[in-house]
């Protein structure tokens, strides 16, 4: 099977890239600036450096909040053709932090309270009435940049008045004390495979790594991993990275992260996150194959007239994946032979032939 990478080729890209190559038969790195969309009458073109892209049977897009309108557009154009982790709305939803808030809120999932005003005198307004301290946060940013505290009215005023010019609009967030320290879960699928602690340097509130924070291993309790698990399928991604608040009234999260850099969580839980997210893209782009095939089948079925369901087909024409020198058969074959693996099984083979057939037992007979 061939899978690609489209990123910005930063050393965590590179990380999970060597580690696909050894589940995946090709794995191309592709970077996101020498991709060109074009949105014709009735398709979308992908090309790279100038020339169609490839097929692939996964394709794994990440990068950061200003490549998120062609990040949304590639997704868009290849999510329901190949396995993709992360669906094409939630680069939009992930890279404004309001609206990950409105969409987290939808889902019940805790999170400090958040508010946003359209213009700066409106934000004034807001600022006058909350309780200090507080954090003013660009709607787009990473890493803990366009993150500000303001413990005081005047504090904040003047952050805004050197905002002001740029006119983008800004979010306030209360701020909850937590000793300048807060917790990383990184979602694969349906579980936390890795979850470290990010202190903040002294003078710092920002516990990132890239703003100098420094990490330690922790073990998240149930109910932490079930939001953080919850959080990232709202968001509707596979792979995802979110950031939570252990506090007086239990977690709450902050912000999540499609592109979650790995030298962290590596460094400080010594999990091998790349050969996790590895294994799980192989997994899922094989499942997305073989699902199709099994559509395809059934067409085939269809096609000649015949009602078929998998009980009913006993001869299929359909091709065969080669992992090394091994043949892997699809998955439609287990389903109409209900094989177990715990079966011992007759295997007859002849060049252009192969047969299987399992060798029943006493109580079978």
């Amino acid at each position: 099977m061939k899978a690609a990478i489209i990123s910005l080729e930063s050393e965590s890209s590179k990380w999970t890239v060597k580690a696909m190559q050894k589940y995946f038969d090709k794995v191309d790195s592709i970077n996101v600036k020498e991709i060109e969309v074009r949105s014709l009458k009735n398709k979308i073109d992908i090309l790279h450096n100038g020339k169609l892209l490839e097929k692939y049977d996964c394709v794994y897009v990440k990068g950061s909040f200003r490549y998120a309108l062609t990040l949304t557009a590639i997704t868009s154009a290849l999510f329901n053709k190949t396995y993709m982790p992360i669906a094409p709305e939630s680069f939009d939803i992930v890279h404004d932090k309001f609206l990950t808030q409105l969409v987290l809120q939808k889902y019940n999932i805790p999170m400090p309270d958040t508010y946003l005003a359209p213009t700066i005198d409106a934000v004034r307004g807001i600022l006058r009435k909350v309780n200090y301290p507080i954090i003013i946060k660009l709607p787009s940013g990473t890493g803990g940049k366009g993150v500000m505290f303001a413990d005081s009215f005047p504090a904040a005023s003047s952050m805004l008045d050197a905002i002001g010019p740029l006119k983008v609009k800004v979010v306030i967030q209360e701020y909850i004390e937590t000793n300048s320290t807060d917790t990383r879960a990184i979602v694969v699928g349906d579980k936390v495979v890795a979850s470290y602690q990010r202190k903040a340097t002294k003078g710092e509130k920002r516990a990132n790594i890239h703003m100098g924070g420094v990490g330690v291993k922790c073990v998240l309790d149930e109910k932490t991993k079930r939001i953080a698990i919850k959080t990232a399928k709202a968001l509707k991604a596979d792979i995802c990275a979110v950031d939570i608040l252990e506090t007086n009234l239990g977690p709450l999260v902050i912000e999540a992260n499609l592109s979650p850099g790995l030298q962290g969580v590596t460094k400080y839980t010594g999990i091998d996150v790349a050969d996790i997210i590895a294994k799980f893209l192989y997994k899922k782009a094989k499942e997305f194959k073989d699902k199709g095939k099994v559509k395809d089948t059934s067409k085939i079925f269809e096609d000649l007239g015949i009602k078929a369901t998998t009980d009913e087909i006993k001869e299929i024409i359909t091709n065969v994946d080669f992992r090394g020198n091994r043949i892997l058969l699809p998955e439609l074959i287990t389903k109409i032979t209900k094989f177990d693996e715990k079966d011992e099984l007759v295997i007859r083979a002849d060049k252009d032939r192969l047969s299987i057939e399992k060798i029943k037992g006493e109580e079978n007979k």
